[in-house]
């Protein structure tokens, strides 16, 4: 039987890459519209290239997040975003109910918490078929959620070039599995997030350690023989197992998600290219064509079934 496919969006993360990779779009009445823009280019071309059966966007929520409460200088040193940027979400979020896609926020966690409870879920909720999850993400993080079910679309750079991240792709990087990059940026650490890691440890020997001691926990109860690496490690133990709880994504938060209501089927398409006039936004309106081929394509394999059912009746 042929495999289901659900696309999550790390909304959050497409929107800022789309701010910061185009130029300042405006409309007539001087609104800009360039993240909009630009999480719409992705948007079509994700379901142009994998004409989900589902899709589902993940938002932050404005406001702490238990990592804040663990860790108080979490984030510390990240530059808020520009108001402009901010100002985008609302129109963002009418354009998905335009398409008929649920948001899913939850105030104390992050989207990437969202992704990986609603990845964690998806494969659970219905087994035959099967489904496979492909997250949609600026964020190396979501990297640690692939599995069997699980990829991760990485925008790689800007808005146009992407990578289609599967275990196979992370080992090539990295040298070890999706779940030991916790262990991995525990150690490391991560300067965008203002997470501290172990002096002198960089991604390579990081890599190395846990190639060879397969995760924390096991590389400190046995320890390296090298001196100086021994000792860094023990110094900083305490802030490396604190940095595995920061980076690990929640997989169980208390959401309502129900993957049927993530059925994606056709969508309002007179109230869509209303709000895309409104933006000016032309071109992907002349675009929505390309992402309807997908509904045809089931209607024609419906009626395939229909008639090889009735032949066999």
């Amino acid at each position: 039987m042929e495999k289901k496919r659900l696309i999550v969006i790390d909304s959050n993360s497409v929107i800022h890459r789309a701010y910061h990779a185009l130029p300042h779009l405006t409309t007539k009445k001087g609104e800009l519209v360039n993240a909009v823009y630009g999480f719409l280019l992705v948007f079509l071309k994700v379901i142009k290239e994998f004409r989900p059966d589902y899709i589902a966007a993940c938002f932050d929520f404005p406001a702490p997040t238990f990592r804040h409460k663990k860790f108080k200088e979490y984030k510390i040193t990240r530059p808020p975003a520009p108001k402009e940027l901010y100002q985008q979400i609302p129109k963002i979020k009418e354009i998905l109910k335009g398409f008929n896609v649920p948001i899913f926020e939850k105030e104390g966690f992050e989207a990437d918490d969202i992704i990986g409870t609603i990845a964690h879920l998806a494969p659970k909720r219905q087994i035959i078929p099967e489904i496979e999850t492909i997250i949609l993400s600026g964020d190396l993080d979501t990297l640690q959620l692939i599995d069997d079910y699980t990829k991760v679309y990485f925008l790689n750079k800007g808005v146009k070039e992407t990578i289609l991240y599967d275990r196979n792709r992370v080992t090539d990087r990295y040298g070890i599995l999706p779940k030991q990059l916790l262990d991995l940026k525990a150690l490391i650490g991560d300067p965008s997030d203002n997470i501290p890691g172990v002096p002198t440890i960089g991604e390579k020997t990081a890599s190395r350690l846990i190639k060879q001691f397969n995760n924390l926990e096991n590389l400190y109860q046995k320890l390296p023989t090298q001196e100086k690496l021994k000792t860094k490690l023990l110094e900083f133990k305490e802030q490396v197992f604190l940095n595995k709880t920061l980076v690990q994504l929640n997989q169980g938060v208390a959401i309502d998600f129900n993957l049927e209501k993530c059925h994606w089927e056709e969508y309002d398409k007179r109230e869509v290219i209303q709000l895309l006039k409104e933006l000016e936004f032309q071109s992907l309106i002349n675009r929505l064509p390309e992402i309807e081929g997908k509904f045809q394509k089931k209607k024609n394999k419906e009626k395939e079934v229909i008639k090889e059912n009735l032949r066999l009746w």
